[in-house]
């Protein structure tokens, strides 16, 4: 199977990458703009392998994948996208760019290069903000409250179109919150992390009682995978792990961890438009495709604190802006 992977360098999409190159069946081309999350070095212990290649190049830039595509894929895994919600609220510009504008130059090249099948990789915030109960499931109406959500969902209605309209073989998932090796330092977990090994403040927004359902990323790879294999044509797969917890009690469970006090919590403004709550219903791809996560929690998030202090160097090279001269 030969893949066609965008923005393969970022977080979710590194790990992938990985994955799929421990599978004997799998070729990747990895097309990545290389923006300030995507990081070549997350792939440095494969950038030679046999059945992997790169390609620097934007997704809005339709000429270059149509020249890319024409050397003939079974499947687009779709991970390319401005991801991070705060920097939406400043600007959100570029996540109409990449997130709308690419998605429909993929589909568009998806369909004239007659690419077997399309995984757009999406996210639950597009569902908007849960009460106190219940689970968002695949039938839960498209309600999203930040620019980023509001992107993403875009983005999935195009992907529906392209099924409905043209008849491409299209597959979206949506999964919760991730974490684990190779996260930009600026989601809630690497920001916590590295904070507290330094002893500063440790921003939680507001009461700190906003509720995240949270999925260590190799877990969602493997789901990503079984998707991309066995997932229902126009078919939508939530994708969590049933790891409800509210930010505050994360976070001091880091500092637990870690043996850092609470007294490095640092209550801030609030961001506008906070969900309350999110929380994954991921019955459909448990029943449908016998997927299930195999990661325990609090194993895997103390894993996840060891790799951060373990690769000091990886997160000062992020966080000087050095990891970009790599690709140089």
């Amino acid at each position: 199977m030969k893949l066609f992977v965008t923005g393969g360098a970022g977080f979710i999409g590194s790990n992938f990458v990985r994955l799929m190159l421990t599978r004997p069946d799998i070729e990747i081309l990895n097309y990545d703009s290389l923006t300030y999350a995507g990081n070549l070095e997350n792939l440095k212990d494969v950038e030679n392998h046999p059945r992997y290649r790169f390609v620097k190049a934007d997704i809005t830039d339709a000429e270059q994948v149509n020249a890319c595509l024409a050397a003939g894929f079974d499947a687009i895994v779709n991970f390319a996208a401005e991801t991070h919600v705060d920097r939406s609220i400043v600007d959100s510009s570029t996540f109409i760019k990449s997130n709308v504008l690419g998605v429909q130059v993929l589909l568009e090249a998806a369909r004239t290069n007659r690419v077997s099948r399309f995984v757009q990789i999406s996210t639950d915030e597009v569902y908007g903000s849960l009460g106190p109960s219940g689970l968002f499931t695949e039938q839960s109406p498209l309600a999203p409250n930040s620019p980023y959500a509001a992107s993403k969902a875009s983005a999935d209605l195009l992907v529906r179109a392209y099924a409905k309209t043209y008849g491409l073989d299209t597959v979206i998932t949506r999964c919760s919150n991730n974490y684990g090796p190779y996260q930009f330092p600026e989601k809630l977990i690497p920001v916590i992390i590295l904070n507290a090994i330094e002893d500063r403040p440790l921003p939680v927004y507001g009461d700190g009682l906003y509720t995240r359902d949270w999925i260590h990323v190799e877990d969602h790879c493997r789901a990503i995978e079984t998707v991309l294999r066995a997932g229902r044509p126009g078919g939508v797969y939530n994708i969590g792990s049933n790891q409800e917890m509210k930010n505050i009690d994360l976070v001091k469970l880091i500092l637990d961890i870690l043996n850092k006090p609470y007294s490095l919590i640092q209550h801030i403004a609030d961001r506008p438009g906070h969900d309350r709550r999110y929380a994954i219903d991921a019955g459909k791809i448990r029943q449908e495709l016998n997927w299930t996560p195999q990661m325990s929690f609090e194993t895997a998030l103390r894993q996840t604190v060891e790799w951060y202090l373990a690769n000091p160097e990886w997160v000062s090279r992020v966080r000087s802006g050095a990891y970009k001269r790599y690709y140089q």
